[in-house]
């Protein structure tokens, strides 16, 4: 079994998830791991894979006891090597599973802000990315009643544990979040 089959990575996403919002969240973290793999040198498919899969048990196995949990087992036995299982157990620091490559750390330095910039395109005018910028996740991230599910601790020690600046780190995100706006839905609407 080829675990970086994005087809069957894919699938396996979508019978185990249903919610529109939450697949789209898992395509949007693909596309940031996608260019961070492409970025560092690392292998796209692989990586793309764990960003696709990286919640995909959160809506049968939403608690802490059963989220990465569960999945872990399924894609264990389904033949996924125990790197990516690791990854996709240690994108939350509640799971208690530590990060030690860069997989892991860029799994979770683009989970969340890859999330909280699609909120962020979606409250624009256009409810497109495209029309996002620096300043506008920044400002939207001063204000705690704004996609208050995102954690900002979590936003400012992804981009630190990457090594890169908070600006350096969101603008990377916007920009491989641009490149996948159609697939996103994200190209928005003409106003």
């Amino acid at each position: 079994m080829d675990y970086r089959n994005r087809e069957k990575a894919y699938a396996l996403l979508r019978e185990y998830t249903e919610n529109k919002g939450l697949i789209k969240h898992a395509l949007a973290v693909e596309a940031s791991m996608r260019a961070y793999a492409k970025y560092y040198g690392e292998d796209e498919d692989e990586w793309g894979v764990v960003g696709l899969l990286h919640d995909f048990d959160y809506e049968r196995y939403p608690s802490v006891e059963e989220h990465t949990v569960v999945g872990g087992a399924i894609l264990r036995d389904l033949g996924y090597p125990e790197h990516v299982i690791e990854a996709i157990a240690g994108h939350a620091d509640r799971t208690g599973e530590r990060r030690k490559t860069r997989l892991d750390h860029a799994l979770f330095a683009c989970d969340e802000i890859s999330g909280f910039v699609t909120a962020v395109a979606l409250v624009r005018p256009t409810k497109s990315v495209m029309d996002v910028d620096v300043a506008s996740v920044k400002k939207k991230l001063k204000d705690k009643a704004f996609a208050k599910g995102v954690s900002r601790e979590d936003v400012y020690q992804g981009a630190e544990e990457l090594g890169r600046s908070l600006d350096e780190h969101i603008e990377f995100v916007i920009r491989a979040l641009q490149a996948a706006a159609d697939e996103l839905e994200l190209r928005g609407v003409s106003v």
